[in-house]
């Protein structure tokens, strides 16, 4: 296959699924045309062909992977502040109630945008689902403010599209609000769309969002299951994330259990607050658990035991979640903020190391959602998304340990480019292009998603 990049003078970090690999070496990588790897090695090419891209001994390391995110909460940094998760649920809901397909479209491309320029190229998406409803978490009861036709929510699909995100998308089935045949009827829909929206390599597949957390009954379980099933995608499940409730919450994990949901293909976001037989049914069925350390964090949620789970054999992977309650969606940040908080929790520097916690916001997150064989990492046949960071421009000092200083003092300011399938797509500004002037034009002048704009 003919070369359409050659990277030079890299020093790469290869986040290798061979753990006899080297963590990092001084070389090069070559990507065809169709955006995947075709080569890569120590020193220099044995030939230079194609578009030439000389780092001058920066990292080039894999694009960063969020296994759990909503990209259209672009619009609401800063929302809630100073609340816990469920009433800052409502203070978002309150504004979401206002917004329209239209508006949801240059929110979601805005939040892709913004992950793309932040070294994110691949994502795992919930979308808002079409109806906006207003929980009480201690009841556990919610209710429908506003149903919009499903025309809502494939314009979010359109919006990673149109920005160029590598995205799985997440569908909420909405069962306590339509009948069965009506929700398992759209979330088909919302699928097949899915995939006809989203050009071939960014669709990275389809997934259910799992709702048992907020569900009536535990036919909600049952629904999801089915569709896992008929559809053969993932489910990601928001569960014990908060201790607000954490009763009646933990109280709907059996739901899942008995619907025969639990397995490699199911994972929990959060998992913060489970009892110790929660955590032994998630180990002994295969199930996963994705981390947000920094939105746990501004939410006051608490610290998941990651650690806990990991020695229990439980996969662990990371995600940057809303930016409306991570609120700058930097990976760096999510890394320390992780890292930093287990080794205080533990009082241990030896229990998560730099490589650790790297793995898990690429390697590892693709795993969970369902891309490993496409993204997180740098490997010969995989897709060529990678980001350079110069650890001189500012400078770190010198690199006692290459990947301790690529993750724990190299940060935004470091990151000179972002690379999807070879091709740049930011730089040291952030994405460039129309469309992205347009996106903060949309969310600056709306009355949904500016304050003052609304006042005017």
């Amino acid at each position: 296959m003919r070369t359409a990049l050659t990277v030079l003078d890299a020093t790469v970090i290869p986040v290798s699924s061979d753990p006899t690999a080297p963590q990092w070496w001084r070389g090069w990588m070559t990507v065809g045309h169709d955006g995947r790897i075709t080569a890569m090695g120590e020193g220099h090419p044995p030939r230079v062909e194609g578009d030439v891209l000389d780092v001058g001994g920066a990292f080039v390391a894999p694009g960063f992977v969020s296994a759990h995110s909503h990209l259209y909460t672009s619009g609401m940094r800063g929302v809630a502040h100073s609340e816990s998760l469920y009433p800052w649920v409502r203070a978002n809901n309150e504004i979401l109630v206002r917004a329209e397909a239209r508006d949801m479209y240059w929110a979601t491309v805005h939040g892709s945008l913004d992950f793309l320029g932040n070294g994110i190229t691949s994502a795992f998406n919930f979308t808002q689902s079409r109806v906006i409803v207003m929980f009480d978490g201690q009841t556990g009861t919610g209710t429908a403010a506003r149903v919009h036709d499903p025309g809502f929510v494939h314009a979010q699909v359109e919006g990673a599209a149109d920005a160029g995100l590598r995205v799985v998308h997440a569908f909420r089935l909405d069962d306590d609000w339509f009948d069965e045949d009506v929700a398992t009827g759209t979330f088909a829909q919302m699928v097949h769309g899915a995939a006809e929206r989203t050009p071939g390599p960014q669709h990275l597949g389809s997934a259910v969002m799992g709702s048992v957390q907020w569900a009536a009954s535990a036919r909600t379980a049952e629904l999801e299951v089915r569709a896992m099933r008929e559809h053969g995608v993932l489910n990601q499940a928001h569960f014990v994330e908060t201790a607000e409730g954490i009763e009646l919450q933990r109280t709907k994990f059996d739901w899942y259990d008995r619907a025969g949901a639990l397995g490699p293909g199911f994972w929990f976001g959060h998992f913060v607050h489970p009892t110790g037989p929660m955590v032994d049914r998630v180990a002994q069925t295969g199930a996963g658990v994705v981390w947000q350390a920094t939105s746990n964090g501004r939410l006051g949620s608490g610290l998941a035991d990651v650690i806990g789970y990991r020695k229990a054999g439980i996969p662990v992977a990371m995600g940057l979640d809303d930016q409306s309650c991570t609120d700058v969606s930097d990976p760096f940040q999510n890394m320390r903020m992780g890292l930093y908080a287990v080794r205080a929790a533990h009082r241990d520097a030896g229990v998560m190391t730099p490589a650790d916690v790297l793995r898990l916001h690429t390697l590892e997150s693709a795993a969970a959602i369902g891309a490993a064989d496409r993204v997180g990492s740098l490997e010969v046949g995989k897709l060529a998304d990678f980001v350079v960071v110069d650890p001189r421009r500012p400078d770190t000092g010198p690199r006692h340990d290459v990947v301790a200083t690529y993750v724990l003092a190299c940060s935004l300011r470091n990151l000179k480019s972002v690379h999807v399938g070879g091709r740049q797509v930011a730089d040291a500004d952030g994405p460039r292009g129309d469309l992205a002037v347009r996106a903060s034009h949309e969310l600056h002048t709306s009355a949904v998603w500016n304050p003052v704009a609304a006042m005017v």
